[in-house]
């Protein structure tokens, strides 16, 4: 239209920043950008008022500029203008010969700049603005990243930089205390005191609800941004308001142009604060291996919860536990492994831990005890009569009927209770004492046998091991073994188990690797070991002719 009205072959619909001037819709241009200096645009921008150039060639300013060396010789430009009065850029016609332009034409070219202003602001107003904190938002983030990634050499790099205001657990006790307005006050505080801090030709982005971001300055690379955030530490953990809500924090970015996913700069670069957070510290710079990991464990997440559906790539090893009295194996702990379909076997040190943080613990306890007690009917089929012990965590004991399921599960495979023990940890228990304590008596009142898992390295109250109703106490592998180097640490366990025996309870030491482990275990007064001097985790079909070849182990004891 803008071509049309001037009778002009160039026209277009400029935006600047700091550094360019960006085409957004053009007639004539090839170019999409061109560097600011020496820009037109860039000087309606910063004026606000129309200019027009007559000829290129005889103007002082821009005889030399991109333009005038492309042979533009005519100008003119109105200011795209918010509504409160901040400039975007320009609407502009150029024309390859020199010309006037009338006062109509002028006022026909305002009257265009305010048209695409409409539409600009129209387009905000559906998702590009947002409306708490009047500042681009995360779609218009990812856009100008784009755009930068497009018009820029590939390979140069830029720092993205997103300011975490608050917590999310802080976020969610501030609404509940102060309201959601109070939290919008403060979001809006924090996008003028950012806009004030970046000056007017850096853009700041509203990014989550109480993330702010923004890219450093060009051309300084991260030692020196790094070095920037220091010297304003105090100016930026305050924009989170009162200390009693929450202090912000800084995530960091490099990323190189055209190597990186502007949808992933901005999730590095929130990861990246979301890190600082956790540690405690006021900025923290992005780590590829951590973000590595962060990818991997959620990767494992996804394909664990869809495994459970159809758990093929799961299976129970068993690990012998041998009575020192008799040298007879009276037990196994079974132990789960999965093996992912890509990534292979995964560490049960790796992805218990995970599901344990999310809601995946209940269900993977019933697989496991469903699994277990099936196989120890068929070894009760074969004769093979041994107890095996299953670990369960803190989530099974609020199950609401979770000793209900078990003593269905081993009726439904016709396994006496007594064949089956649960072992749970200590901090598991201390998470609802009461809680735990009430479900472990109805365990034991139906005559499963309950054990305390890695005994020592939870609580170690002697008010509540009194108080369970359980008949084993497992010491955790890391007291046992250094037990023949370390005289303290023998010393430790000898109080230990001569405690915990006083008190009723059969003591297994785990983690039993060497003969004179062994030995000092068993002069001590441990019941029964467990550990690779035996045998390692074993496939029910290998831990048959285990027990086959040693059906009493008094060579290994004797």
């Amino acid at each position: 239209m803008a071509s049309q009205i001037f009778d002009l072959p160039i026209a277009a619909i400029s935006l600047t920043d700091c550094d360019r001037q960006w085409f957004k819709s053009r007639i004539g241009v090839e170019h999409w950008s061109i560097p600011r200096e020496k820009a037109p645009c860039a000087e309606v921008a910063e004026s606000g008022g129309v200019l027009v150039i007559e000829d290129f060639r005889t103007d002082p300013c821009y005889h030399d500029s991109v333009l005038g060396k492309a042979g533009v010789r005519f100008y003119a430009g109105a200011p795209l203008l918010t509504r409160d009065g901040f400039c975007l850029g320009a609407m502009c016609v150029l024309g390859t010969e020199p010309r006037l332009a009338t006062p109509s034409e002028v006022t026909a070219l305002q009257d265009l700049a305010a048209m695409v202003m409409a539409q600009i602001e129209l387009q905000h107003a559906f998702g590009r603005i947002d409306p708490t904190s009047d500042l681009p938002n995360r779609t218009q983030f990812i856009d100008d990243l784009s755009d930068l990634a497009r018009d820029q050499a590939p390979g140069q790099q830029q720092i993205a930089v997103v300011i975490d205001l608050i917590g999310v657990d802080q976020l969610n006790h501030a609404v509940r205390v102060m309201g959601q307005a109070t939290i919008d006050d403060m979001v809006k505080a924090a996008a003028r005191n950012v806009r004030s801090m970046i000056g007017p030709k850096r853009k700041a982005y509203h990014v989550g609800t109480t993330q702010l971001a923004t890219l450093a300055p060009e051309g300084m690379d991260e030692e020196a941004y790094v070095a920037l955030l220091r010297s304003r530490t105090d100016v930026i953990r305050k924009l989170g308001g009162p200390s009693a809500i929450g202090t912000a924090v800084v995530g960091v970015a490099p990323f190189m142009l055209g190597e990186t996913l502007p949808s992933d700069v901005l999730r590095i670069a929130q990861g990246a604060a979301q890190d600082a957070r956790s540690s405690g510290r006021f900025f923290h710079v992005h780590s590829a291996q951590i973000d590595t990991a962060f990818q991997r464990s959620f990767t494992l997440l996804r394909d664990f919860e869809s495994t459970l559906q159809s758990p093929s790539d799961f299976r129970l090893v068993y690990q012998p536990r041998v009575d020192l009295a008799s040298g007879r194996c009276v037990g196994a702990e079974a132990l789960m492994r999965w093996t992912h379909p890509t990534l292979g076997p995964i560490p049960p040190g790796e992805f218990i831990p995970l599901i344990e943080r999310m809601s995946l613990a209940n269900p993977t306890t019933a697989w496991v005890i469903e699994t277990a007690v099936a196989q120890m009917a068929r070894w009760r089929e074969a004769g093979l009569d041994l107890t095996v012990s299953v670990n369960i965590s803190s989530a099974n004991l609020h199950e609401s009927d979770f000793a209900g399921s078990v003593k269905a599960v081993l009726a439904r495979h016709d396994v006496p209770h007594t064949a089956l023990e649960l072992e749970v940890t200590e901090t598991a228990v201390m998470n609802d004492a009461e809680l735990a304590l009430t479900q472990l008596k109805e365990l034991a009142d139906a005559g499963i046998r309950l054990a305390i898992d890695d005994f020592g390295t939870g609580y170690s109250s002697l008010s509540y091991l009194q108080r369970l109703p359980v008949q084993v106490v497992k010491i955790d592998r890391s007291f046992i073994t250094e037990i023949d180097t370390d005289p303290r640490q023998f010393s430790l366990v000898s109080m230990m188990v001569s405690m915990t025996k006083h008190l009723g309870h059969r003591v297994v030491a785990e983690g039993v690797e060497t003969r004179a482990v062994l030995d000092q275990v068993r002069s001590i007064g441990c019941d029964e070991v467990q550990g690779y001097f035996f045998a390692r985790p074993l496939s029910p079909q290998d831990f048959v002719r285990w027990m086959e070849q040693r059906v009493e182990m008094e060579c290994a004891v004797a």
